[in-house]
């Protein structure tokens, strides 16, 4: 696709525009909370866009579209479940943290278990964070400008790893989310534009008739929920699955909460995290309604499913919108990498190096620490990431992978919350266990990966219940208690939160 000169004035502004507000967010950071958790002065609107922002990127413009593509709306499970998800973590799980004064989720596991839990967690989010979550963002976004813009599946690569990583390295948190309220906005008014003109194309110009298209020729693809044989989004995966990859993503992924662990107080936290489930229910609409689209309008033409969204963007955006659409997709790229890395690096600083290797370093030399560990994991990324072309559908990988880490996160962290007498062996077993149980779950149990997930859960429960039972703690752990920031809760965080869930079970009945 040719672009215009309007179009690579109007990237060259946006990439402008994204530095110069990460410099002037990120200026006097000195110390480890300024960097790693933007000195705990982030309020409800940076923290809600932040969080939006962070999670939709290309590997949902690209991966989770292309799943629309191929198996329809079912796939939109991922974010409509996230809703309550969020709502959970905001009312239940953020006070806790925030109770604690933590840096990172890793930190809770020693206050909860012990060292050994923490390392373990730490080292297993590391790697995934640099080969499955950062590797896969890069891939991804290179893929899109590949499929739309004929940039080569390197050269994409290592420009996107490069301008995320320089601003990343140098702003820490506050660069982060100071650029993902422009990129988050950029990418919501982005995804809206393809939604639009796709139903502009469906109906021939007529956006109204588009819509009624849509809904009469679309039908097969438009249901929640798909039989219980269905081999990758079975309604059984309600019963368990799909709430695993939740509860990790949104409430014990450190790349995600970290924005939530920087919030000024616990008001301020509890009703970012809420705004961001408002938003999360806007998401579908947006990118998986395209992927449909594209298999209506050019299902012969597209070999892939991954390509769906890319080529409906070839085909019908026209000049002067390229720019702005590949500014959105840039910044959906960006908006993910530089948390990862920001949260990588946080986790190697805090639960690692400080914690084993230099426990009496500087606030200074752990920001020197955390810029030098940003852009090694962002060289690492770039490298590992063109092998992804050698597996299927993306946002499939990530979702599998990250099947060997979080159902023994989930499971310890729930466990760990809601029984005081876990003894900490329970929890460093339990997680250095996960990902064998899921491994041989796959291998045995071939077909929906998620629910291998369930049953990795319910055998590291029923294996932490035997050891409880049989070597309890005698008296409960104590956890630690900050005086940093305002603990009150929000007063409207659980109308809030009812409201939303109602709207999510809402949906659900309409495309049942």
């Amino acid at each position: 696709m040719p672009l215009h000169w309007i179009d690579i004035l109007t990237f060259i502004a946006f990439i402008g525009l994204v530095i110069l507000i990460s410099l002037y967010a990120s200026r006097y950071q000195k110390t480890g909370k300024d960097y790693f958790l933007a000195g705990r002065t982030l309020t409800w609107g940076l923290i809600g866009f932040s969080l939006i922002a962070s999670n939709i990127s290309t590997e949902h413009f690209v991966g989770m579209a292309g799943s629309g593509f191929s198996i329809g709306l079912a796939i939109a499970s991922y974010e409509w479940i996230a809703t309550i998800t969020l709502v959970f973590v905001g009312l239940y799980l953020l006070p806790r943290f925030l109770r604690a004064g933590i840096y990172t989720i890793p930190e809770y596991l020693e206050y909860r278990f012990d060292h050994r839990a923490r390392a373990v967690m730490a080292f297993y989010m590391m790697l995934a964070y640099v080969f499955v979550a950062i590797a896969s963002v890069i891939y991804s976004g290179a893929l899109a400008l590949k499929t739309i813009f004929g940039i080569s599946l390197i050269k994409g690569v290592w420009l996107i790893g490069l301008v995320a990583g320089a601003y990343t390295v140098y702003g820490g948190l506050k660069a982060v989310v100071w650029t993902d309220l422009l990129q988050g906005a950029t990418l919501l008014i982005g995804g809206a534009i393809v939604t639009i003109l796709g139903f502009n194309a469906l109906g021939g110009g007529d956006i109204f008739n588009g819509i009624k298209i849509f809904f009469e020729s679309s039908k097969d693809k438009l249901h929640m929920i798909l039989p219980a044989d269905h081999p990758e989004m079975p309604w059984t995966i309600f019963l368990g699955g799909i709430w695993i990859p939740n509860i990790f993503y949104w409430g014990l992924n450190q790349f995600i909460t970290q924005r939530t662990l920087g919030a000024k107080s616990l008001k301020q936290g509890q009703n970012g995290v809420l705004l961001a489930s408002n938003l999360k229910l806007l998401i579908p609409f947006i990118i998986v309604f395209p992927g449909i689209m594209a298999f209506q309008l050019y299902g012969s033409e597209i070999a892939q499913g991954d390509q769906a969204y890319p080529y409906l963007i070839k085909k019908i955006l026209p000049l002067g919108l390229r720019g702005v659409m590949l500014s959105a997709l840039f910044g959906a790229v960006l908006s993910s990498l530089d948390s990862m890395l920001n949260s990588a690096a946080t986790i190697f600083t805090i639960d690692l190096y400080q914690r084993y290797l230099r426990p009496k370093a500087s606030a200074e030399h752990l920001v020197r620490m955390g810029r030098i560990m940003t852009a090694v994991f962002v060289l690492i990324g770039c490298v590992y990431a063109p092998f992804l072309d050698k597996f299927g559908g993306i946002f499939k990988y990530i979702q599998m992978v990250w099947g060997f880490v979080s159902p023994g996160v989930v499971a310890v962290f729930l466990w760990g919350l809601f029984n005081k007498k876990a003894p900490p062996i329970a929890g460093f077993l339990a997680l250095l266990l996960t990902g064998p149980i899921y491994g041989l779950c796959l291998v045995l149990m071939p077909g929906a990966f998620l629910n291998s997930m369930a049953i990795t859960v319910l055998v590291l429960w029923l294996m932490m219940g035997i050891i409880t039972i049989l070597n309890p703690m005698p008296l409960p752990k104590e956890l630690p208690q900050t005086r940093e920031i305002e603990l009150r809760p929000s007063k409207i965080a659980g109308i809030w939160g009812a409201v939303t869930i109602l709207a999510t079970i809402a949906l659900y009945v309409i495309f049942r």
